[in-house]
């Protein structure tokens, strides 16, 4: 006859961490307006600008200019100003507190929202293609994969700022904040018009403009994105997840 024998302890970090990535991917799915709401003003700047001379263009193919600027603006406003948003009052509501009684750890916690927003992402930008596909955009197939990874990066980035915004400031002053810096990024980021080459340096201040560029350079052109901006969105995906890790507070 056998006999119980109980065994406690903490379970391993990668069952934590994807315990926490469903738990995120969930909470996402319940607030599907808010997913509606983040991609309609990228679907109306792609359908708008894309089909209709709205704005002077450097090229005659609008399609091909602005679904990639589209594209990455559908990533900053998912991983940063989304993401700083809920991440606040969550931080408000005690959320936090209570996943800081857990065996979950603080990088965890950061590595789980980054992951869940990184599949976010993959299913706004599929759609954003797919419809810009279907109004007459033609990438460059081939160029798929350096496409890919700024795009990571980007959204690595953004995700490290938007968690460290929302650690250190009050929920309100956190919306208030990612929705200047959304505006400003998108008054200034390259999306309707074509930045000069800037250098790493001011790739890194603007990481919107470099990664539209990133991408106009390699789906449009079939080029190779330029060392500045491999450059500014590593520092990017290196830094502010690193400085969040550090100063990330539950309550």
């Amino acid at each position: 006859m056998s006999t119980f024998a109980p065994a406690p302890g903490r379970a391993p970090m990668r069952t934590i961490l994807a315990t926490q990535i469903r738990m995120e991917l969930l909470l996402t799915a319940r607030r599907g307006e808010a997913v509606v709401l983040a991609m309609g003003v990228p679907l109306l700047v792609l359908l708008g600008a894309g089909l209709f001379d709205v704005t002077n263009l450097p090229t005659e193919d609008r399609l091909g200019y602005v679904v990639p600027g589209v594209l990455a603006l559908t990533v900053m406003s998912t991983a940063f100003t989304g993401q700083a948003i809920t991440t606040g009052y969550e931080r408000s509501y005690g959320v936090l507190k209570r996943l800081g009684a857990s065996p979950l750890t603080r990088p965890g916690l950061l590595l789980a929202k980054t992951a869940a927003v990184l599949v976010q992402i993959v299913a706004q930008v599929l759609v954003l293609a797919l419809v810009g596909l279907a109004v007459g955009w033609r990438p460059e197939a081939g160029a798929l994969l350096p496409a890919l990874g700024v795009t990571v990066l980007a959204a690595a980035g953004y995700s490290g700022l938007a968690l460290l915004l929302a650690s250190v400031l009050k929920p309100e002053t956190t919306t208030g904040a990612a929705t200047l810096i959304y505006v400003v990024m998108l008054s200034v980021g390259g999306i309707m018009f074509g930045a000069p080459d800037l250098g790493a340096a001011g790739w890194f201040l603007l990481p919107l403009a470099a990664h539209a560029e990133a991408l106009r350079e390699t789906l449009m052109h079939g080029g190779s994105v330029p060392a500045g901006i491999w450059l500014a969105l590593v520092a990017w995906a290196v830094l502010w997840p690193a400085v969040a890790a550090r100063k990330f507070r539950w309550e």
